[in-house]
């Protein structure tokens, strides 16, 4: 996959990562494209389609635009596709699987649009457009509002009328129309924009920041659930750091996820403890460096980032200089819970998650194994499922400057997990 800001890819190389991305499909675009140019209407591959092509990461999931209205699609769409889907057809949007069971190309194809929104719900007015170009202004980004004509022999000519293409070799986030504008027809565009710099590694333009910085108070306006659907994409990022380091500093933390912003706590002078923000941070880079080949973990990244949440309610100065959090893993849990209720999380993931803060702490009584297996059978069955899980957070959040003393906390959780094993072995644990 070409990197633009690591590899320097030039525009004749991320075209050809397109090329060869496409022609994987080119069976179905060709079929497609002589489907509609048979029923006289445009199409064209647009969005995150295009931009991943451009990438060499395009999957199954494929979208399109074109000028045929959902009833007119309906029709002949009917025999052509394995499954069709309508749920979408009151935004102008029909789902189509071509291919058998399992290796099925999933196509979403869309009316053009020509979208106002409500100043005040932020929901779309939904209007059909007429054009392409009027259908990529309305975009989030422009580099997902590039666009490749379907034709009866394939793609043909590459469209980019926006400049998606140098914003991506350029790995940069910025907007079609005034970020302003875009950010106040939908502000979870915002959201979005972190969403991408987690995903793909890019930087957001300095006019996008501003308008971030600006209008962040606007997120309030987003519904929970669709708040929460893109920070867990945010989370299940290559690079979520980044994208939380983007909300922090420009405020959407403050909006959306407020408990992480108040983890930046000041230092003290004899730097005695951790910065709990760049503590969680950490701590969420090494958990996922643990999670091995089963692939992201949304629980345990959930829990990684918020582990600490509890600290800054619970930390006193005490007489010999020192600051400690007493309890501060009760408390987390506690927070942790209220918050992921707001977001409207199920049941069973706040339970998974706050479960997990509530038992981070708890490995650091082991001290050098003198644990009863009375309390070592415990911890095993009040982490239940989530064993596995804990085992990653622990060794995640042996974290310190003291190499020494890092090394023999991993020492002891090798110990610990020894023990278990050995319990389980004998006991059936």
């Amino acid at each position: 996959m070409p990197d633009p800001r690591r590899d320097s890819a030039t525009d004749a190389e991320l075209l050809g990562a397109a090329q060869a991305s496409l022609n994987r499909h080119s069976e179905v675009l060709r079929g497609l494209g002589r489907l509609f140019a048979d029923n006289g209407h445009e199409l064209y591959l647009v969005g995150g389609s295009v931009r991943d092509a451009l990438l060499g990461r395009l999957g199954v999931d494929l979208d399109f635009t074109t000028d045929a209205r959902p009833d007119q699609m309906l029709r002949f769409l009917r025999g052509w596709g394995d499954a069709l889907w309508d749920t979408g057809i009151e935004f102008g949007t029909l789902g189509v699987g071509k291919g058998p069971p399992g290796h099925q190309d999933r196509l979403e194809i869309t009316t053009f649009r020509a979208d106002t929104y409500d100043q005040v719900s932020r929901n779309p007015d939904v209007r059909f457009g007429d054009n392409l170009t009027d259908d990529l202004v309305r975009r989030d980004f422009t580099v997902n509002a590039m666009a490749v004509r379907i034709t009866p022999d394939g793609p043909a000519e590459f469209l980019d009328p926006l400049g998606g293409l140098g914003a991506l070799r350029e790995a940069v986030l910025d907007t079609p129309a005034a970020p302003e504008v875009s950010f106040g027809d939908d502000p979870l565009r915002m959201l979005r924009a972190a969403r991408f710099v987690s995903q793909l590694g890019f930087a957001v333009a300095p006019r996008v920041r501003g308008a971030l910085e600006d209008m962040a108070p606007q997120l309030s306006r987003i519904t929970a659930e669709r708040v929460a659907a893109e920070l867990d994409k945010l989370l299940l990022g290559a690079d979520p750091v980044a994208g939380l380091d983007l909300m922090v500093e420009t405020g959407l933390c403050d909006v959306v996820l407020p408990e992480i912003g108040a983890m930046r706590m000041a230092i003290d002078e004899h730097h005695q403890h951790k910065d709990v923000y760049q503590h969680s941070l950490t701590v969420l880079r090494q958990a996922i460096d643990l999670e091995g080949a089963d692939g992201p973990d949304l629980v345990l990244r959930w829990a990684a980032l918020l582990h600490d949440i509890g600290k800054p309610a619970t930390r006193r100065h005490e007489a010999d200089g020192g600051v400690s959090f007493h309890h501060h893993e009760v408390v987390g849990a506690k927070m942790t819970r209220k918050r992921m209720r707001e977001l409207k999380y199920s049941k069973q993931m706040i339970s998974d998650v706050s479960q997990l803060v509530y038992l981070h702490l708890r490995f650091h009584g082991y001290g050098d194994g003198r644990w009863t297996d009375s309390a070592v059978r415990r911890y095993v069955t009040d982490a239940g499922p989530l064993l596995a899980r804990l085992h990653k957070l622990v060794r995640a959040d042996c974290t310190t400057r003291n190499k020494r003393r890092a090394a023999r906390l991993q020492a002891n959780y090798d110990d610990l997990e020894h023990r278990i094993d050995e319990l389980a072995a004998k006991e059936d644990l």
